[in-house]
């Protein structure tokens, strides 16, 4: 199932890229650099590429920032979130604000700090720069890592 929604992600080529992102920007286990690799090694434009991942990835996590300003923990549990994992980036995020949306891309810990930003009713403009700021640059990273090892070949 996972792999034939990747298949059909790689096919939309950055439009399935950004879904791919947001998918795995949200609550849901997805796995967006391997999106990502397949277009790099396809030859896509690796900013036009960076720039979709960071916007999808971005908006899953806004997303997350969204069910947290609901408020309701309970909900969040059903989704995947354990209280530890809420506990654990409330104290990580505290006194600190929402330039911390910086580390929400962050695995594991990452949706619950978006969440947590939610809960915490953290500057909205301010945890979208911050998240996009983190997201990006570990895009720009990974496609610097892809683009050495496919020079490699």
């Amino acid at each position: 199932m996972i792999e034939s929604l990747q298949q059909l992600l790689i096919d939309w080529g950055y439009w399935g890229l950004f879904l791919s992102a947001a998918i795995a920007g949200s609550l849901l286990p997805f796995s967006s650099e391997a999106v990502l690799a397949v277009l790099i090694g396809m030859g896509f434009d690796p900013m036009w590429c960076v720039a979709a991942a960071t916007i999808g990835n971005t908006l899953g996590g806004m997303i997350c920032y969204g069910l947290g300003m609901l408020g309701n923990r309970n909900a969040i549990r059903r989704l995947g979130i354990t209280e530890e994992q809420l506990a654990r980036a409330e104290r990580f995020l505290a006194g600190r604000g929402a330039a911390m949306a910086f580390f929400a891309f962050l695995p594991v810990i990452g949706e619950a700090i978006a969440v947590a930003l939610g809960f915490m009713r953290s500057n909205i403009w301010i945890t979208v720069f911050s998240m996009a700021a983190g997201k990006a640059l570990r895009y720009v990273l990974l496609v610097l890592a892809l683009q050495g090892v496919f020079s490699l070949f």
